[in-house]
């Protein structure tokens, strides 16, 4: 079954009740939600209050709960700890004792699937892409030359113009990036933790102040789908910013039908075919992580 988004953007009271979200606005009850339906609930109003019921209620269910800032930016997750898993402590052993190679290998392959995605979606738009498959063959275990900064350079000039800079706190089509960006990033890293494996143990990404490193890494292959929907708003309108019309088309990405292995599905359903890939690699059994296509 294909889970909820549910996006909250008015200030409300939310309670648990027959395991149900009830949202409550100027003492009525506007709406209720099954929590076993929910994949995400983002909170984006600062007039917003949660019980801890609820709180509890979603980590049992894996629902990852997203709250907003007053940019209307996700900026903190709460997601559960694995505990109901009663594999978890033997695959955490495991993702913490992945060797240097096999490190490297993993994150080889993920920038290689990211430059060929940054690729696909320059053809998208008729625009010139050839450099980037170029770059894709060239990159070496670990990515040692930094191939994926290098794409980078030509890619967003190619793509928005030779004026545009990538700026994560620019409020123009930037902000927008950095929404689609959220969404995929809570949604790899609610997969991360139903899959048993911990989210701030990453590949390549390390900082001891972020809890969502190694979600950080696997996602890195779908920022360009998010890009190519950006780039679309943009074209409509240059001054594009985030509105509640403009956050649909990314929350829909999350149901897309994507390709995994020759099968169609909905993108968060092979977001688990991803981790078990992943943790296959971890346990040898597998030499490579295959990413779903469009």
């Amino acid at each position: 079954m294909i889970k909820r988004i549910i996006e909250i953007s008015n200030p409300s009271y939310l309670h648990l009740k027959n395991k149900q979200l009830f949202i409550e606005q100027n003492h009525e009850i506007v709406a209720q939600v099954p929590i076993e339906d929910m994949g995400v609930l983002i909170l984006e109003h600062s007039a917003i209050s949660i019980t801890q019921p609820l709180i509890i209620e979603c980590q049992k269910n894996n629902t990852a709960i997203i709250f907003c800032n007053e940019k209307h930016l996700p900026y903190s997750t709460i997601l559960p700890i694995a505990e109901g898993n009663n594999l978890h402590q033997k695959i955490l052993k495991q993702q913490i004792n992945i060797s240097d190679p096999v490190r490297k290998r993993l994150w080889k392959q993920i920038v290689q699937q990211k430059i060929k995605n940054q690729a696909s979606t320059l053809e998208q738009f008729d625009k010139k892409y050839s450099y980037l498959e170029q770059l894709a063959s060239k990159v070496k275990s670990g990515d040692v030359g930094n191939l994926e900064g290098l794409a980078a350079q030509y890619y967003w000039k190619a793509l928005f113009g030779k004026k545009f800079i990538r700026n994560q706190n620019a409020n123009d089509i930037n902000a927008v990036l950095n929404y689609g960006y959220s969404i995929i990033r809570a949604m790899i890293a609610r997969s991360i933790v139903a899959s048993g494996l911990h989210p701030a143990i990453g590949l390549f990404h390390h900082n001891q102040y972020n809890g969502l490193c190694l979600a950080d890494d696997l996602m890195e292959p779908f920022r360009p789908w998010v890009d190519s929907i950006a780039y679309q708003l943009h074209q409509e309108n240059a001054d594009v910013s985030i509105t509640k019309e403009i956050k649909i088309p990314f929350l829909d990405l999350i149901s897309k039908s994507v390709e995994f292995k020759n099968k169609k599905m909905p993108l968060m359903v092979s977001l688990h075919y991803l981790m078990a890939d992943l943790k296959r690699n971890f346990v040898k059994e597998s030499k490579k992580i295959v990413y779903p296509s469009l």
